[in-house]
C-alpha cells in the first residue's frame, strides 16, 4: 500500500508530498519534505499506524530541499537514505547546498526549509542508473532522470507505480501540468529523455511530489513536453529581445496564471502551484539554459 502524505508546505495543502510505502520489514519513505515541515511528516507517518523512527530506509528523487531537507533527521533515527551519487556527498557534506539556496532565498531560509545537517557517509547509498533494492518483499528500482536536475531520480515499485519527482512535472488537483525549471542544471534535451525513459517503463501510475497520484501516463507526459516547449521558447523569445530576468518575471507570471485559470483554477490553485513550483525560478533556470547554450554555440 501506498500512503500519500501532504506535508502542507507553508501551510498550503497539496503542494508537497512524502509517500509511506508498506513494506514486510516496515514502511520505506519517498522524499522528506524539508525540514520546516518535519512536524507534518511525523504526523502524516503517524496517521498511517506507524512511527518515523520505524523507517530504515528513505528514497529521494533529488536533493532539493522541498524533497530532501529533512533525510538527515531520518538518519538520525537510523535510516539510511538512498540518493544519486551526485546528490549523496552534497547530504554527506552539505555546505555547498546550503550556501547555493542562500544566496536565493536570503533571510527566507529558515521559515522556508529549517535546518540542514550532514549525514553520515555510511548512512548514504549512491544509487546506480536502473539499479534494484528489494526492501521487505517490495522492489525499488532507480532511474537516473536529470532535465529538472542532474541528480534526479525516478522509482519504479514494482512494475506499476512509479515515483516521479519532478521529472514528471507538477499537476495540482484539474489543473494544467507544470514543467519546474529551477537554476542550475536545467537541461531541455536531457529532460526530452527522461520524458522517454519513463514512457517505456512498464509503471502506469505515477506519483508526484507536487502532488499526489495522477492515471493517464502518455496525456500528462505530452502535456508536460507541450507546456516545457511553451515556455521555454516564451523565455527565449523574450531574451531576443533584450529583457533581463527581473523584467520578464511579472509578465510571465501572469502569462502562467492565466494558463491555470483557464482550466478552471481559483485562487486558492494559483496558491498551490504557487507553493510548489515558484514561478521567478523557472525564468532564472530557463534563462541560465539558453545563456549557456548560447555559450556554447557561439565560435
Amino acid at each position: 500500500m501506498i500512503h500519500t502524505i501532504d506535508l502542507r508546505f507553508l501551510g498550503v495543502e497539496g503542494a508537497v508530498a512524502a509517500f509511506l510505502v508498506e513494506t514486510d520489514e516496515g514502511p520505506v519513505l519517498v522524499e522528506t519534505g524539508p525540514h520546516s515541515t518535519i512536524d507534518q511528516l511525523k504526523a502524516g507517518v503517524a496517521e498511517t499506524g506507524h512511527a518515523i523512527t520505524e523507517i530504515r530506509h528513505v528514497l529521494l528523487t533529488h536533493i532539493h530541499l522541498d524533497h530532501a531537507g529533512a533525510a538527515w533527521t531520518l538518519a538520525e533515527h537510523g535510516a539510511k537514505i538512498y540518493a544519486h551519487p551526485f546528490g549523496a556527498k552534497h547530504l554527506v557534506s552539505p555546505d555547498r547546498l546550503i550556501a547555493s539556496a542562500t544566496l536565493i532565498y536570503g533571510a527566507e531560509m529558515d521559515r522556508l526549509w529549517g535546518k540542514m545537517e550532514p549525514i553520515p557517509e555510511a548512512q548514504v547509498v549512491p544509487v546506480l542508473h536502473e539499479q534494484l533494492f528489494r526492501i521487505g518483499g517490495r522492489d525499488f528500482a532507480g532511474f537516473h532522470t536529470p532535465g529538472h536536475a542532474r541528480h534526479h531520480i525516478a522509482w519504479q515499485l514494482g512494475q506499476d507505480s512509479v515515483f516521479t519527482g519532478d521529472v514528471a512535472g507538477i499537476k495540482v488537483g484539474d489543473g494544467p501540468v507544470q514543467p519546474p525549471c529551477p537554476p542550475p542544471d536545467v537541461d531541455l534535451q536531457d529532460w526530452r529523455k527522461s520524458v522517454q525513459l519513463l514512457r517505456r517503463l512498464t509503471a502506469r501510475q505515477m506519483f508526484l511530489t507536487h502532488f499526489g497520484e495522477v492515471g493517464n501516463k502518455e496525456a500528462h507526459l505530452d502535456e508536460l513536453m507541450a507546456t516545457l516547449a511553451d515556455w521555454s521558447e516564451w523565455i527565449r523569445l523574450e531574451m531576443r529581445d533584450g529583457q533581463i530576468v527581473q523584467d520578464m518575471m511579472p509578465a510571465f507570471q501572469r502569462y502562467v496564471e492565466r494558463q491555470i485559470r483557464e482550466r478552471g483554477g481559483d485562487d486558492a490553485m494559483v496558491a498551490r502551484y504557487d507553493a510548489a513550483n515558484p514561478v521567478d525560478m523557472s525564468v532564472t533556470g530557463l534563462v541560465r539554459y539558453w545563456t549557456k547554450l548560447a555559450q556554447e554555440d557561439a565560435p
